[in-house]
C-alpha cells in the first residue's frame, strides 16, 4: 500500500516537474535576449542651454534624464526597497513565496496573477514585455528576472529599473521626477520627498501629488512606515517626515520662456536629424539665447501691447465657454498647461460676478477683480463681465496657497515681434514672435512678412552715401508732381503736411522726409536701392518701383532686424545664428556654428549711416530714445494707414527691431506710429539689454570729403505712395 502511494507521488512529481518543464520551454521561445542590456539606452531628453549653460527648452516622448546608481541617494533607494520588494539584494530575481502568496489570493478571488513582482521583474517588463496581466506574461517575466540578476549586479539592475519606470506626468526615472516635482537633483532629496516618490511606481496617476494630493500623503507616509518597520531610519526621523505637508515646487517648463524661438530650434533639427534622434537620442543643443534678454523681451512687448490696448479702451467681445457646452468646473485654458509667473500674462476664466467684484480662475489660481481693477475701461464691472467669460489678465502676485492678484487687461488680436541680435556674433539673443504661443504658432519674427515702412529709409540713404554724398548734402523738401503712365500726375506729401524747403540729408533722414527720400531714390536709381536692400540681407521679392523707397515691401522682422547690424558693423552682414553646437549623447561633437560674415559696404559708409541713424534718436522721429542715455541709433517705420509700427534700432553691441500690428494688416488707430507703438517697446528692451553693462562707443563717421553742402534734388521721379514716419 505505502509502495503504491510512493509511486503515486512520484508519478505525480513526474508530472509536475514536466508540465512545468514544458510551460517554461513553450514561454521562453520567445523571450529576448537580455544581453541587449548591456548596450541599452533608454530615450531621454534632447536638452537647448541657452548662451550661458541655462535649460531653455527640450524635446522628448519620454521626459527622463539617465542617472548612475551614485546619482540615487541612500534614502531613495531604501524608499524604494522597503516598499517595493524588500529582498531585493537577496533574491535571485524571483520571490517564490511572494509569488506564491499573490497567487494564492488571486485564485481565492478568481482574479488574475498579480502583484509580488520583484524590481527585477517589473525591469523586465517595463523594457520587454506588455502590460497585460496574465499567468504567461508572468511565468515570461520571472525568467527574464533570472537572466537579469545572472547577467549584472545589483546596483546596475537598480539604476536600469529607476532610469526607466513612470512616475506621471510625462516624467520617466527618478531623476527627471525629482527635477518635475522638487526642482532639485535626485541628490538633494530629503526623506519625506524621497518616500513620496518611491510611493508612485504602484499607480503614478492614483498617487499624483499634483491631482490627488492627499492619496499622495497616504502612500508617503506608507512608505515611511515600511521603512522604520526595516530599520532603515529611527522612529523620530519618521514622526518627523510624516508629519510634514507635501511641499511641491514644480518645475516651470523651460519651453514658455521662449517658445517662438524652440520651435526654430525644433524644425531645423528634425530636418537635420530625423524626428526619432531630436525627440529619443538625448542631444546636446547649445544655443544663442540669452535666457536674460529673452525675459526682458517678453516683458516689453506683452506690456507694450497692453498699454497699446488701454490707449484705446475697452473693445469687449469676450469669448464665453458657456455658450459652447462647456462647464466653469472642468474648462482648461492652454495658458494652464505651464504654472504662471508674476508680472506674465494669461487667460482666466470668470466664475462669478457681482456689482463690486469678480472671481477668476486659471490654472489652480484664482483671484479677484474689483471696481477699481477695471477702472481704465470706463465701465461697470459687471456691464464687461459675466461668468464663462474668457479675460486676458496681468498676473501681479501669487502665493502658495493659490490665491493671486491680477489686473484687468485687453487682448484685442494686437500683435507684435521682436528680435534681438548680437553684433558681434550674429547670435540671435532673445525673439518673441506673438503674443501667445498657446493660441497661435505663427512666428511673425520669422514668418510674418509686413510693409517696413520708413525704416526701409536707411536703404535709401546708404545708396546715395556710398556713391559719394554726405550727409550736410542739401535737398529740397518741396511739392513735387510725379507723372503718372497713365491719368493725373501724382503729387505725395509728408506725414505732417508740411515742406520744409532746402535741407541735409541728416535732417531729412532724421525727421523722416518722405519726399527727400523719393527724390534721392528717383535720383539715384531705385533699382540700385533695391540692391543696396538685397546686400544687407533682404531676401524678399521687392519690384522696382518708387514707392519701395518709402517702404512699400514687405520684409520680416528678422531680415530688418540683421539688416540693420550691418551699421554698427562697421558695414559687413553677420548671418544670424541660432545655434553655436550640438552633441550626440555620447558628448561627441555633431556640429559647430561659427559666423558667417560678408562685404556689404565700406566701413566709412556704415560709419556715416550710424552717425545718421543716431540723429534719429537724438533729434529726429526717435527721440523719445535719447532719455536712454546710451549710444543708441535707429529708424521708426509706419506704414500708410497705420497698419504696421516699426522700431529698428542698435547700440555698439546689439540690434533689435520690434513690430506692431495686427495679423490681418488691421487699422491699428489714429496717430500709432513707430514711434508710438514700437518705440516704447524697444526702449524698454534696450534698457534692460544694457543696464549695468559697458555699453561701448560707436566708430565715429570720417570727416565729410567736400568742404561746402552740395545739393542732390531731381525734379522728375515716378509713381509714389505716401508713407507715414
Amino acid at each position: 500500500m505505502v509502495g503504491r502511494l510512493v509511486i503515486g507521488l512520484l508519478v505525480l512529481v513526474s508530472a509536475l516537474v514536466g508540465a512545468t518543464a514544458g510551460l517554461l520551454l513553450v514561454y521562453s521561445n520567445d523571450l529576448p535576449q537580455v544581453d541587449q542590456l548591456e548596450h541599452y539606452r533608454p530615450s531621454s531628453i534632447t536638452a537647448l542651454y541657452d548662451d550661458q549653460g541655462r535649460t531653455i527648452g527640450s524635446f522628448a516622448l519620454q521626459r527622463r534624464v539617465v542617472a548612475t546608481y551614485d546619482d540615487y541617494p541612500q534614502v531613495l533607494r531604501q524608499a524604494l526597497i522597503s516598499i517595493e520588494d524588500k529582498d531585493f539584494y537577496r533574491h535571485w530575481g524571483i520571490n517564490v513565496w511572494r509569488i506564491a502568496g499573490a497567487a494564492y489570493r488571486d485564485i481565492r478571488s478568481g482574479g488574475r496573477v498579480q502583484g509580488a513582482s520583484t524590481l527585477t521583474m517589473q525591469l523586465a517588463r517595463n523594457l520587454f514585455l506588455s502590460p497585460d496581466r496574465s499567468f504567461r506574461r508572468k511565468i515570461q517575466e520571472a525568467l527574464l528576472a533570472v537572466q537579469i540578476e545572472r547577467r549584472f549586479t545589483k546596483p546596475q539592475i537598480f539604476t536600469l529599473y529607476a532610469n526607466q519606470i513612470y512616475l506621471g506626468h510625462g516624467v520617466y526615472g527618478f531623476e527627471a521626477a525629482s527635477q518635475f516635482y522638487f526642482s532639485k537633483p535626485a541628490k538633494r532629496l530629503t526623506l519625506d520627498e524621497a518616500a513620496l516618490l518611491a510611493g508612485l511606481p504602484k499607480s503614478p496617476i492614483y498617487y499624483s501629488p499634483i491631482t490627488h494630493p492627499d492619496h499622495a500623503l497616504k502612500r508617503r507616509n506608507l512608505v515611511i512606515n515600511s521603512m522604520l518597520e526595516d530599520g532603515e531610519i529611527t522612529a523620530q526621523q519618521a514622526t518627523v517626515a510624516r508629519d510634514r505637508p507635501v511641499q511641491l515646487e514644480l518645475a516651470h517648463d523651460p519651453d514658455s520662456l521662449a517658445p517662438y524661438f524652440v520651435e526654430e530650434i525644433r524644425r531645423y533639427l528634425e530636418g537635420k536629424y530625423g524626428s526619432d534622434q531630436v525627440h529619443e537620442g538625448g542631444l546636446r543643443v547649445y544655443t544663442s539665447l540669452d535666457m536674460d534678454l529673452q525675459r526682458a523681451a517678453n516683458r516689453a512687448l506683452f506690456d507694450g501691447l497692453a498699454a497699446y490696448e488701454r490707449r484705446h479702451g475697452w473693445r469687449g467681445r469676450l469669448q464665453n465657454v458657456l455658450t459652447g457646452g462647456v462647464t466653469l468646473a472642468n474648462y482648461q485654458h492652454p495658458d494652464w498647461d505651464t504654472d504662471p509667473e508674476v508680472n506674465r500674462y494669461v487667460h482666466a476664466l470668470v466664475t462669478a460676478v457681482t456689482p463690486a467684484a469678480a472671481s477668476v480662475r486659471f490654472g489652480r489660481y484664482s483671484a479677484t477683480l474689483t471696481s477699481a481693477d477695471v477702472a481704465w475701461t470706463r465701465n461697470k464691472l459687471s456691464a464687461i463681465l459675466e461668468p464663462g467669460d474668457i479675460a486676458y489678465v496681468r498676473v501681479l502676485a501669487l502665493n502658495p496657497e493659490g490665491k493671486a492678484r491680477v489686473s484687468l487687461e485687453e487682448d484685442s488680436g494686437a500683435q507684435g515681434a521682436l528680435v534681438a541680435i548680437d553684433n558681434a556674433t550674429g547670435e540671435i539673443k532673445a525673439m518673441v514672435g506673438g503674443r501667445d504661443f498657446n493660441l497661435s504658432k505663427f512666428n511673425r519674427a520669422t514668418q510674418a512678412l509686413r510693409q517696413v515702412g520708413s525704416s526701409f529709409k536707411p536703404y535709401v540713404y546708404t545708396a546715395a552715401i556710398d556713391r559719394g554724398a554726405t550727409p550736410e548734402d542739401t535737398i529740397l523738401d518741396a511739392p513735387i508732381s510725379f507723372p503718372m503712365p497713365s491719368g493725373p500726375a501724382y503729387e505725395p506729401h509728408n506725414y505732417d503736411e508740411k515742406f520744409e524747403g532746402t535741407i541735409t540729408l541728416r535732417r531729412a533722414l532724421a525727421q523722416s522726409r518722405n519726399i527727400p527720400a523719393l527724390k534721392l531714390a528717383d535720383n539715384i536709381g531705385i533699382k540700385t536701392v533695391i540692391d543696396y536692400a538685397h546686400r544687407f540681407g533682404i531676401t524678399s521679392n521687392i519690384p522696382p518701383y518708387l514707392p519701395v523707397a518709402l517702404g512699400a515691401v514687405e520684409v520680416t522682422p528678422m531680415e530688418q532686424t540683421s539688416a540693420f547690424s550691418v551699421f554698427p558693423d562697421d558695414g559687413v552682414h553677420i548671418t544670424p545664428r541660432y545655434i553655436t553646437k550640438v552633441t550626440d549623447y555620447e558628448g561627441r561633437t555633431l556640429e559647430e556654428n561659427f559666423p558667417d560674415v560678408r562685404d556689404v559696404v565700406s566701413a566709412r559708409t556704415s560709419r556715416t549711416m550710424t552717425a545718421m541713424l543716431r540723429e534719429v534718436v537724438q533729434h529726429g522721429t526717435g527721440i523719445a530714445a535719447g532719455a536712454l542715455k546710451y549710444p543708441l541709433a535707429g529708424k521708426t517705420g509706419t506704414t500708410n494707414n497705420f497698419t504696421d509700427a516699426w522700431f529698428v534700432g542698435f547700440s555698439p553691441s546689439i540690434t533689435c527691431g520690434v513690430w506692431v500690428g495686427y495679423d490681418e494688416k488691421k487699422f491699428l488707430g489714429a496717430r500709432e506710429t513707430g514711434a508710438r507703438a514700437a518705440l516704447p517697446i524697444w526702449m524698454d528692451f534696450m534698457k534692460a539689454a544694457l543696464e549695468g553693462k559697458d555699453p561701448g562707443e560707436f566708430q565715429p563717421p570720417p570727416d565729410a570729403a567736400p568742404n561746402s553742402p552740395q545739393k542732390v534734388d531731381t525734379p522728375d521721379a515716378a509713381p509714389a505712395g505716401d508713407e507715414a514716419r
